[in-house]
């Protein structure tokens, strides 16, 4: 796979992330969303955030079990792109459900579990995003800017909360046992791997910033 290190694999795959918004953006200008196309541009923003995670959770699975070291650097961009989906996911919530109106979302949130599950998660992808760059790891150092990302598997499992209470009022899950099995699969993947860590120092290794 000596392809995946071509200067032109990063731009190409930054195309693509960004035609499911784009297709969105022209079905919702052209009255292709169906009956209810507020409602269908939340959930396809919801469905493609989590279609994004699953693909970074990925990464380092497929880096290591199939040779692929390239796929690494792809890895800052596809969760930029998690970010990206998911804010446009909520804003979408704030505006076509709550009109913009920030004391009724203030007011919405914690009254509805599945809201503040997706809202904690979209704060914690927030804090990845800001701190993705080269300049936050220097700043926070290695351990501690590690110990931080770490928290995207928190948000893996506030994402897979928010989709099942979200289906709930229609008793429809199939596609959430689709997506947390992949997920969970994912993180026993990580935990398997941090338990098999020979003792170093007298400690159980960490996982490093590779294998996040």
């Amino acid at each position: 796979m000596r392809w995946l290190g071509h200067p032109a694999v990063k731009p190409v795959v930054f195309v693509l992330w960004l035609l499911p918004a784009a297709w969105l953006v022209w079905a919702a200008f052209n009255d292709r969303l169906g009956a209810n196309p507020a409602e269908a541009l939340i959930r396809s923003l919801g469905d493609w955030s989590l279609r994004a995670l699953v693909l970074v959770l990925l990464v380092t699975p497929l880096r290591v079990g199939m040779g692929w070291p390239q796929l690494a650097r792809l890895r800052r961009m596809l969760g930029l792109f998690v970010f990206f989906y998911a804010s446009l996911h909520w804003l979408a919530y704030a505006w076509f459900d709550m009109g913009f109106v920030w004391r009724d979302i203030v007011a919405d949130v914690p009254k509805r579990p599945f809201i503040l599950v997706g809202t904690l998660g979209w704060l914690l992808l927030l804090v990845l995003a800001a701190t993705s760059f080269n300049r936050a790891i220097r700043w926070l150092g290695a351990a501690r800017w590690q110990a931080l990302h770490r928290s995207v598997y928190a948000v893996a499992a506030l994402a897979v909360l928010h989709f099942f209470w979200m289906r709930a009022g229609k008793q429809d899950f199939a596609e959430v046992a689709v997506y947390a099995a992949i997920l969970g699969g994912l993180l026993g993947w990580r935990l398997w791997r941090w338990l098999k860590r020979p003792m170093r120092n007298g400690a159980v290794g960490m996982v490093s910033a590779r294998d996040r």
